[in-house]
C-alpha cells in the first residue's frame, strides 16, 4: 500500500525534491507552501491524481490544522509528515534585532510545532506514522553568523527527540535530518535574510553576505540523492532517530560529538564533585 506524504515548503529545494522522489516511488503526496503557484511550477512535471496542492503558511496554527484536515479528506490518512519550511537569517548576533530573531523562529520552529500538533493526532489514531523534521548541521554545532538559524534548529532537535519518546508507544517514529551543504536555494538571495546593522568591530572581517553567498550553487552535495535516501528511510521498519546527511556533515558532527566527549572527560572529576548527600528538607 502506498504511503501518503504531507510536505511543507514543497515549492523548492529539499521539499520539492522529496515530493518528486516520493511520487516516483509510487507514493501519494500533499505538497504545501504559502505560494501554490510556486509549488505547481516546481512539481508541474509530476502532477497527477497522486499529488494534491494545499496552501499552508506554517506560522499560522489554524491554517496548519486546516491543511492537515484537507489532506486527510483527500487521501484518507497521513503516513509521513515532512517539516521542511523555513529560511535562514544570517549575520552577527549583535546585529540581530529581537524581532528578527522572533521572525526566524516563526516558520523554523513554531511551524514545526504547528504541523506536528495537527498531524500527530491523525497518526496516533492510525497507530502508525513517521515525522521527518529537517534540521541542519547548524542544529548540532555553532557556526559564525548562524546564531538565530542555529537556535531554531537546536530547538527543533530538542523538540523532536523529546516528542519521539512520547509517541513511540503509538507506532509513530520521528527522524531528525541534519544536512550538510547541499545545492538547494537556502543561500539564494530570495531565501536568505541578512542583518543590516553595521558594528565596526566586526566590519573588518567583511560582511556575512560576502562570506556565505559565495557558497550558493557550489555546495558539494546532491539534493536529489538526499531526497531518494529520505524516501528509503521512510520505508524502513526501524528508521534512524537522527540522520546525518552528507560526507561534510558526518565530519562536522562527528568532530563536534568527539570534542564534547573529550571535554566532558577532561572535567569529569569536577562534574562528580557536585554530587551531594541527600538531605530531607525540614517541614518546620
Amino acid at each position: 500500500m502506498s504511503k501518503v506524504w504531507f510536505i511543507t515548503g514543497a515549492g523548492s529545494g529539499i521539499g520539492a525534491g522529496i515530493a518528486k522522489a516520493a511520487l516516483q516511488a509510487g507514493e501519494r503526496v500533499v505538497a504545501t507552501a504559502r505560494n501554490l503557484d510556486k509549488v505547481r511550477k516546481a512539481l508541474g512535471d509530476v502532477a497527477g491524481e497522486n499529488l494534491a496542492f494545499i496552501p499552508l503558511d506554517v506560522t499560522n496554527e489554524a491554517q496548519a490544522k486546516s491543511a492537515v484536515d484537507q489532506a486527510v479528506k483527500r487521501f484518507g490518512r497521513i503516513d509521513v509528515g515532512v517539516n521542511n519550511a523555513g529560511y535562514s537569517l544570517l549575520g552577527n548576533f549583535e546585529a540581530m534585532t529581537p524581532s528578527e530573531i522572533e521572525d526566524q523562529f516563526a516558520p523554523n520552529f513554531y511551524g514545526v510545532v504547528h504541523v506536528m500538533h495537527a498531524v500527530l493526532p491523525i497518526m496516533r489514531k492510525q497507530r502508525s506514522g513517521h515525522m521527518i523534521n529537517i534540521s541542519s548541521v547548524a542544529g548540532v554545532v555553532g557556526q559564525k553568523h548562524c546564531a538565530a538559524y542555529a537556535a531554531t534548529k537546536f530547538a527543533v532537535e530538542g523538540l523532536s527527540l523529546s516528542v519521539a519518546t512520547e509517541v513511540e508507544p503509538f507506532g509513530i517514529k520521528i527522524t531528525l535530518v541534519e544536512p550538510g551543504f547541499f545545492r538547494t536555494g537556502l543561500l539564494d538571495a530570495r531565501n536568505v535574510r541578512w542583518t543590516t546593522k553595521v558594528i565596526d568591530d566586526y566590519a573588518a572581517e567583511g560582511t556575512p553576505e560576502e562570506m556565505w553567498s559565495r557558497y550558493n550553487g557550489t555546495q558539494p552535495n546532491d539534493p536529489e540523492k538526499l531526497d531518494e535516501v529520505l524516501v528509503k528511510i521512510a520505508a524502513m521498519d526501524k528508521p534512524p532517530k537522527v540522520f546525518v546527511a552528507g560526507p561534510d556533515a558526518l565530519v562536522t558532527v562527528t568532530s563536534a560529538v568527539e570534542e564534547r566527549l573529550r571535554e566532558s572527560r577532561a572535567f569529569e572529576d569536577l562534574s562528580k564533585s557536585t554530587e551531594g548527600t541527600f538531605k530531607k528538607l525540614s517541614s518546620n
